[in-house]
């Protein structure tokens, strides 16, 4: 039988179908829903979709099953070939990503995939083998549908990050569990840039914030094999009905969600989801301001919540924590906990923090 070597962003996307975090999808998209999707954020049947999920590949005939290899020689499975068409990459990076500027990291991949498309449902004989502190966290939507039940949670609300939850990340998903029975993290730990904090790191980061700061009945950590694509908006809805899959009844949608750079305004995230009406996702968006450390009242908040003046106020992200370590300077508790930041120096200095 012949073979495909996968990519590490199609050996995710393999995983995802096999395990239902890509429902409704159960392979590779063929062009009606390519077309669709691409042009309208739906399938071709209508149904919301708003990222292409396909397989770029130089071989591979209709009629044909072939095995499907994961990007760490893994056997995974089979496609059935149903179709094969061509895709235009400059469309896709102008609608999906808009932009076709390949300094911008997702439409860079995106050139570098075949535009020769094969397409059909898979089957899956196992699934993509993860680093050991993954494998814990790595449930199916149908084991967090079922912890969830076990928990009596009717009310789910799911956050996708892909970094260390620092104090504004911190604050935002407390303020949305206060309004439902519990909070599913659920960071990505597919392929993301080479200057993202690695996923080992991470998940000890999430790990040491649950132990200490959040009531651990009321939260699930879980994880997302899926790999960024960096597409703001359309990603943001496509992680959103990745989560409906896993079972969240809402979402959180910050500032900038899976943006990179300056391609995508502040707030594009949030106001994509006005595109569908109300009910029509089978998640519920949670659209939260830009959070931030107030000295004037010595907590987080936003400017909902805080009088203060741009002097009072201390902006947090990501990247900022990731300059800092470079650095070699600690994040300061306004930024980030200190057993979290504690994490962060260790992996950054590879040894040991001392006591």
């Amino acid at each position: 039988m012949p073979s495909i070597e996968l990519s590490s962003k199609q050996t995710a996307d393999f995983e995802l179908l096999a395990n239902d975090g890509f429902a409704p999808l159960t392979g590779f998209q063929g062009k009606a829903d390519y077309d669709a999707v691409v042009e309208t954020m739906r399938l071709a049947d209508g149904a919301p979709w708003s990222i292409p999920v396909v397989l770029g590949a130089e071989t591979g005939e209709v009629g044909e099953t072939v095995d499907l290899i994961g990007s760490q020689g893994e056997a995974l499975g089979t496609i059935t070939i149903e179709e094969v068409y061509e895709r235009d990459l400059k469309n896709e990076a102008e609608k999906v990503y808009r932009t076709t500027d390949d300094a911008h990291p997702g439409v860079a991949a995106l050139y570098s995939e075949n535009s020769r498309v094969i397409a059909g449902p898979i089957e899956a004989n196992t699934l993509p083998d993860h680093i050991d502190i993954v494998k814990p966290y790595l449930l199916t939507p149908a084991e967090t549908k079922a912890e969830f039940a076990k928990r009596g949670w009717k009310t789910v609300v799911g956050f996708q990050t892909r970094n260390p939850i620092h104090r504004a990340h911190e604050y935002i998903t407390k303020v949305a569990l206060e309004g439902v029975d519990g909070l599913f993290l659920h960071p990505l730990v597919g392929e993301t840039k080479s200057d993202d904090i690695d996923a080992e790191t991470r998940m000890r980061c999430y790990e040491v914030l649950i132990d200490g700061y959040y009531v651990k009945e009321r939260v699930l950590l879980g994880v997302n094999p899926a790999a960024m694509r960096y597409a703001g908006p359309r990603e943001a809805i496509f992680h959103a009905l990745v989560r409906r899959n896993y079972g969240c009844t809402h979402f959180i949608v910050g500032r900038d969600h899976a943006g990179v750079g300056d391609y995508y305004g502040t707030f594009d995230a949030q106001h994509i989801f006005d595109e569908f009406e109300p009910g029509e996702l089978g998640i519920e968006p949670l659209k939260f301001e830009h959070s931030f450390w107030c000295n004037l009242t010595g907590s987080m908040a936003t400017s909902k919540t805080s009088p203060a003046g741009p002097e009072d106020k201390v902006f947090l992200s990501g990247t900022a924590v990731r300059e800092m370590l470079t650095r070699g300077e600690r994040p300061p508790v306004e930024f980030t906990r200190p057993e979290v930041a504690d994490v962060l120096i260790e992996a950054m200095a590879g040894a040991e923090v001392p006591a």
